[in-house]
């Protein structure tokens, strides 16, 4: 087995993740997560909100999964988001063209259908199922279509970012804030996309969870107020250049705003932010690093994207965060479907003398000329240039029809006032964690088997004759681990029993998630801790009754130290989330 197979056995036995819908015979692209799955990625996402929504500031909203189909056409998900898919003209079976090609180009999403299709033939690649011919190449739009309503119905989709929710939502947000850019908002949910070919495991889902952040930014100044806190950080950029080159960059994130390789500072910072959570919940920095997309993959709404990207032992490098400058993109096309402005308006600290052009419709005129199209007409007329009204023939678009204005029904002009402030649609900075990713990810890093000598007795203490065996443990991090302390009795007597489902009380009290178990022998049982990543163990034995004090045992070192019952609450407390070192909790053993 390889390491992605073991940390699935591994997973599935001990209740983190189990195939959805296995009484049925299951179904590609879900998964469910067991009772320490569960907890595990709670952890996680509380994690991720400590960082953004306590420390950042930015609140979070609660949105619907489902949306009206007028959402996405104006995201231009309706128009745009698919995936290249062909099928086997043999068996009929469906992939995702662009992945068969994964191992010849570096970058396959960015290849046109008409280029895969001659990578594919050129390549003499075959349907993996059954060796048939692959047909040609086509766009498979992704989104879940549903209908809201009885009968046919109001056109919806199942949502494929949380992002679109706080976009709709920005005039009230605006509003929460004081209409002071800048702000944002946060959101952890479901989304939903109708994979291809889903066979990577927790990898690709059809249905997952994704943490975002839309933080509204003034366009004119993308300096950040706190970029000095990350400024001397060290990363592993991988940027357009380097891919041209094969090579990673290791820089601090402030010169790499300062030799352009990052665009700005509001970019960066929020770079290394996502790194400083990544490293937190334990991926391994070594094997992590930022991927620049390339002009040609870069969405249709970014003008500068990074992915945060871990190695992993099955699927090599992997994308489990997008850190994307959308511009003014999804305001922009929001205000234009919906026809509500989108902006805001901010005051200048002096008022400013400013000459401007300015356009004036003769509503009196353009009415008789246009009836309900006037308005319309006028704020076509009002985004033009000089050059394009002075011409004979004013020739305006709207909503694909087009209209002659004459000269006669508009007036333009120079004119210089005095200007308090400016009206501007916002840009945005796009954090967007793949919560499911990033959680097999922290399995994998902290996945070890290792040979040890075992000195653990029945009795819990050092054994006489030590011997050697396989030991498989999750090197979990102590504020993520789903079981953070396991209380032991060393004997299944009912007054080690008592004392120890006391300790139980005292440390759920403190808000940590505890394990009582007595079955077994007590090696036995450090083994099934060490397995599912619990930090610390805590084993009640017959000197306890006598001097009131308590074996720790520390899971990576497999270290012991004797230690008070009285204050041991607080003292693991501290050795989970305050890293208290464990050589100081106690008296070695």
């Amino acid at each position: 087995m390889d390491k992605y197979e073991k940390v699935i056995e591994l997973a599935k036995r001990r209740g983190f993740l189990w195939n959805s819908f296995e009484l049925y015979g299951g179904a590609a692209g879900f998964y469910d997560y067991g009772p320490l799955g569960s907890t595990l990625k709670r952890r996680i996402e509380h994690i991720w909100r400590e960082l953004y929504v306590i420390h950042e500031g930015l609140m979070e909203i609660e949105t619907p999964t489902i949306g009206i189909e007028e959402v996405f056409v104006a995201s231009g998900h309706v128009g745009g988001f698919s995936d290249p898919l062909c099928e086997c003209k043999k068996c009929g079976e469906a992939f995702r063209a662009d992945h068969l090609v994964d191992d010849i180009v570096e970058v396959a999403d960015a290849l046109s259908n008409t280029e895969l299709d001659a990578l594919i033939r050129n390549n003499d690649i075959k349907c993996p199922e059954c060796g048939g011919d692959l047909g040609d190449a086509y766009e498979f739009n992704l989104m879940f279509r549903t209908a809201i309503g009885p009968g046919s119905g109001r056109a919806g989709y199942m949502r494929p970012e949380t992002a679109q929710g706080m976009f709709v939502n920005f005039q009230r947000l605006l509003k929460f804030y004081r209409d002071k850019l800048p702000f944002g908002a946060t959101q952890i949910g479901k989304s939903y996309r109708n994979e291809i070919s889903p066979r990577q495991g927790v990898i690709r889902l059809r249905e997952f969870t994704q943490a975002e952040a839309e933080i509204f930014i003034d366009p004119r100044d993308k300096t950040h107020p706190n970029f000095e806190r990350f400024a001397g950080t060290v990363l592993n950029l991988y940027s357009e250049h380097g891919q041209e080159h094969g090579t990673t960059l290791q820089v601090t994130i402030g010169d790499a705003v300062k030799q352009g390789i990052i665009a700005h500072e509001f970019l960066a910072y929020h770079i290394a932010l996502t790194n400083h959570f990544l490293r937190r919940v334990g991926i391994s920095p070594d094997h992590l690093r930022f991927r620049q997309h390339k002009k040609n993959e870069m969405a249709h709404y970014a003008i500068d994207c990074w992915d945060a990207e871990i190695k992993t032992d099955r699927f090599g490098w992997i994308e489990v965060v997008g850190i994307a400058d959308r511009t003014d993109f999804d305001l922009n096309a929001h205000a234009k479907t919906s026809k509500t402005e989108l902006s805001v308006y901010i005051e200048y600290d002096e008022p400013e003398m400013v000459t401007s052009f300015v356009v004036k419709p003769e509503m009196g005129k353009l009415g008789p000329a246009f009836k309900g199209k006037a308005k319309d007409v006028a704020d076509a007329l009002k985004a033009m240039t000089r050059e394009e009204l002075e011409q004979d023939g004013i020739t305006v678009v709207v909503d694909g029809e087009e209209f002659i204005v004459s000269p006669g029904l508009v007036k333009f002009t120079e004119e210089t006032v005095k200007v308090s402030g400016e009206t501007v649609v916002p840009h945005v900075i796009e954090p967007s964690f793949g919560i499911d990713r990033i959680l097999y990810c922290t399995m994998e890093h902290a996945f070890n088997e290792e040979m040890v000598a075992v000195h653990e007795g029945r009795d819990g203490k050092e054994s006489k004759d030590p011997k050697e065996e396989s030991r498989i443990v999750f090197k979990l991090q102590s504020e993520v681990a789903p079981v953070q302390v396991a209380v032991l009795p060393l004997m299944t007597k009912s007054e080690l029993i008592g004392p120890a489902n006391k300790i139980v009380a005292l440390v759920r009290d403190k808000g940590l998630l505890v394990s009582y178990d007595d079955s077994g022998t007590i090696g036995r049982r450090y083994r099934r801790n060490d397995e599912i990543g619990t930090p610390y163990s805590i084993t009640i034995d017959y000197e306890s009754l006598d001097d009131r004090s308590v074996t720790i045992r520390d899971r990576d070192s497999m270290d012991q130290v004797r230690t008070p019952i009285e204050g041991i609450e607080d003292l693991i407390y501290e050795l989970v989330y305050g890293g208290r070192e464990f050589k100081t909790a106690g008296t070695p053993v």
